[in-house]
């Protein structure tokens, strides 16, 4: 079966668009796990959340999950910490996901609040249970949470502001991901 277009199917052009849409997206998550990093006892605080968050609020959790997943595991392994690259691809691939899903349908103010706090959460307990069943230890693990809590929460409403910004100075961002636009 062909669309108008003859490119094979009707979902071709949408699911290039979304390839691309993710593509770029985990280069820009990279970007900004590389950019700022603080160095803590195991591994290193960066802005990746700001990236994520963004792609959560603008695009699909397709799109959000895997830009975070990827992007985050590609910048351990890039930033001399391939221990935590596992760890980073599950935990911030399912914050992607949890926090964009969190959103899917209609935007509203307590919508954005509960996914950005579902995020926080997925993100401290993430690396809480896994950094400390694979890696550290619990007690190590358990020290890093405040600043697994604050890197969330500060890619939450950074990600969150630039998402507005970026949807407010050129609208047809929203149709590349294929959701609804933010408000």
């Amino acid at each position: 079966m062909t669309d108008a277009q003859g490119t094979g199917t009707a979902q071709g052009p949408r699911l290039g668009l979304s390839v691309a849409t993710t593509a770029v997206m985990t280069s820009v998550t990279v970007v900004f796990c590389l950019f700022v990093r603080i160095p803590t006892g195991r591994g290193y605080l960066n802005l990746c959340d700001v990236a994520i968050y963004f792609c959560a609020f603008v695009f699909n959790p397709m799109v959000a999950m895997v830009s975070g997943a990827l992007g985050t595991a590609v910048a351990d392994i890039l930033s001399g910490y391939p221990q935590w690259a596992l760890i980073s691809l599950v935990v911030h691939g399912a914050e992607g996901f949890c926090v964009a899903w969190v959103l899917h349908g209609k935007n509203s103010l307590w919508r954005e609040f509960a996914s950005a706090f579902t995020g926080v959460l997925v993100v401290a307990g993430g690396y809480f249970a896994l950094g400390g069943l694979l890696l550290t230890g619990f007690g190590a693990a358990l020290v890093e949470v405040p600043g697994n809590i604050l890197q969330a929460s500060v890619g939450a409403v950074l990600g969150f502001s630039v998402s507005r910004s970026v949807v407010r100075a050129y609208p047809p961002v929203s149709d590349l991901g294929i959701r609804t636009p933010v408000r």
